[in-house]
């Protein structure tokens, strides 16, 4: 392809030659004159294209760069998300864990403190059973020495004093 500016073709109107029967030269120099300034539009607009396609290319590359940031931040959110997916589920069986060995623990801790209080139930109620055992003895005796009080008596008054001997008090 040539390049041809407008310049080009307003220079060209002097190298043409005139000729005989040629064609008029009034409307070869404004045909070439209309030719100029279409060419200087053309050119402009090409001018303003090219800037245009370079603003949009850069745009465009931007977009890009910005599409690609974005797919990026996804995959480390995503990957953020599986992260912390997997330390909550680690946190939790670990939780559950803890929890169990507690329970395990408390429950351990609570057969042993049934155990200690039967046991002092068992002793509590040995306890007991020797007391009332003492104690029935006991008012078993002191009904004993209440019915010889009681015969000392009958005979005292049916007057058998001569068996009744105060030294015993």
């Amino acid at each position: 392809m040539i390049d041809l500016t407008p310049l080009d073709v307003r220079k060209k109107k002097a190298d043409f030659r005139k000729g005989l029967r040629g064609y008029e030269v009034a409307e070869v120099d404004g045909f070439l004159d209309l030719v100029a300034e279409r060419l200087e539009e053309l050119v402009r607009e090409n001018a303003q294209i090219r800037e245009r396609a370079t603003q949009l290319s850069e745009s465009l590359e931007a977009f890009r760069g910005r599409d690609q940031a974005m797919n990026e931040a996804l995959v480390s959110a995503q990957q953020l998300r599986e992260a912390i997916k997997a330390q909550a589920e680690r946190d939790a069986e670990l939780t559950v864990r803890e929890a169990r060995v507690e329970g395990e623990r408390l429950l351990a801790d609570a057969r042993r403190d049934v155990e200690r209080q039967r046991e002092a139930l068992r002793k509590a109620e040995t306890q007991r059973d020797r007391f009332l055992r003492s104690y029935r003895s006991f008012l078993e005796n002191q009904l004993g020495e209440i019915s010889i009080e009681e015969e000392r008596v009958v005979r005292a008054k049916t007057g058998e004093l001569g068996d009744y001997d105060d030294s015993d008090d």
